[in-house]
């Protein structure tokens, strides 16, 4: 029954202490955007920079071995 209690505090004191992480955390804004990370990776805008790079790299690389 002994160790009953202790695994008990044990599981209170581990909870206690991830409740103070979060709330810790939470004053410093890491939670505050939630939205953007979800949307980022829907936007192309950096794979649509890249393209024309690579096509201008083409052409040069057609115009020396002409």
């Amino acid at each position: 029954m002994d160790i009953l209690y202790l695994m008990i505090l044990c599981s209170v004191t581990l909870a206690v202490i991830f409740l103070v992480i979060f709330i810790v955390n939470a004053r410093k804004g890491q939670f505050e955007d939630d939205e953007s990370p979800a949307v980022r990776i829907l936007l192309d805008s950096e794979i649509i920079k890249e393209e024309p790079e690579k096509e201008e790299k083409n052409k040069k690389t057609e115009d020396k071995s002409d």
